[in-house]
């Protein structure tokens, strides 16, 4: 089977989040990252070179596909601040009406900057994304606090 490329690594994640150029996404970034310390309880981690993870859980899907992937999660991409919000958005309607200015992917939230959303919403997001996770794989929740 093969190996996810994304894995958790010793990655510094002080010193990657020192690196982002723009100083609005920097700034972003150190909000979000404390934001899902909080709501995860859990420190933040660097998964592959570019995302900062928080917990983890192993999964294994239908087909028997399985690894481990972080409860809560972002990274500095070059056109926005992306969000992982793994269980996707189909459940989160209202907060996403209330959220602001954004766009989606599958599990993927996609800010410009932090000032075009409502913060308690986002945080409303998030923890209820991390609990919709921790419900679907309970017995693999790993680093949750």
């Amino acid at each position: 089977m093969a190996q996810l490329k994304t894995q958790k690594n010793e990655g510094d994640v002080s010193a990657f989040l020192d690196g982002i150029e723009d100083d609005v996404r920097r700034e972003d970034c150190r909000v979000v990252a404390a934001l899902m310390a909080e709501v995860v309880g859990a420190p933040a981690t660097m998964w592959g070179a570019s995302i900062v993870g928080f917990g983890s859980y192993h999964y294994t899907y239908a087909s028997g596909r399985e690894g481990d992937w972080f409860e809560a999660g972002f990274s500095p991409r070059k056109t926005s601040l992306t969000l992982y919000i793994m269980p996707g958005f189909s459940a989160y309607d209202d907060l996403m009406a209330r959220l602001g200015k954004h766009k989606t992917g599958k599990s993927c939230l996609y800010i410009k900057k932090l000032a075009d959303v409502d913060m308690d919403v986002l945080r409303e997001l998030v923890t209820a994304s991390v609990k919709e996770i921790r419900e679907r794989y309970p017995a693999e929740a790993t680093d949750a606090g």
